[in-house]
């Protein structure tokens, strides 16, 4: 019975099989990434990418809510895009207003998953996805939590405003940019932990 063949990728090839140490008298391969400071080292990427997105997010609402909130929108690119202050009580992209408490349960669901796939990742490029997803949703949590009218029931500001678009804020691209990214991962066939699927 054929089996789909899985190849557990190194460090610096993430799925190649060279870099592999044979153990003595030549029986058996160990993933050379498949060690508790190989994911040590991922976890770092994880938080570091997080703390990135979560920081540049944070900041710039800060700045938004301090001198653009209650004043005129500034055009970046003429009409085509401007930055403009807006607070959404729904998901990204101002999508489902009326599920502000519905959205903030799914973030926190998000980042306990995150956590728990934090346990057996391997993978640079999964860290820095699940980095740029973890960041993302604790932006916008931040905002559910601590901004009105109320704890879980708070409004997310945005203000990247592109014509014809809805208006999201860095937090948005974080998790959009690291969806597409485990997307692609998962199109080419690379798990959390490093594995390559080969049929």
């Amino acid at each position: 019975m054929a089996e789909s063949e899985r190849i557990i990728g190194t460090p610096g090839t993430e799925g190649g099989a060279a870099g592999q140490e044979n153990e003595p008298g030549g029986r058996g391969a160990t993933p050379a990434g498949a060690t508790g400071t190989g994911r040590s080292r991922r976890v770092g990427v994880l938080l570091a990418v997080a703390c990135f997105a979560y920081l540049i997010d944070l900041v710039s609402k800060m700045i938004v809510v301090a001198e653009l909130e209650h004043h005129a929108p500034i055009e970046v690119i003429g009409t085509y895009l401007r930055f403009e202050a807006v607070r959404n009580a729904g998901a990204a992209f101002g999508m489902g207003q009326a599920l502000t408490v519905v959205f903030t349960v799914i973030a926190v669901t998000v980042i306990v998953v995150i956590a728990r796939i934090a346990r057996k990742l391997y993978s640079t490029p999964w860290a820095v996805a699940l980095g740029l997803l973890l960041g993302g949703a604790l932006g916008n949590l931040t905002d559910r939590i601590f901004r009105s009218p109320g704890v879980f029931r708070g409004a997310v500001v945005d203000f990247i405003a592109p014509a014809h678009f809805a208006v999201f804020n860095l937090a948005d691209s974080a998790i959009v940019c690291g969806g597409i990214l485990i997307v692609i991962l998962s199109f080419r066939g690379l798990d959390p932990d490093g594995t390559v699927h080969k049929d």
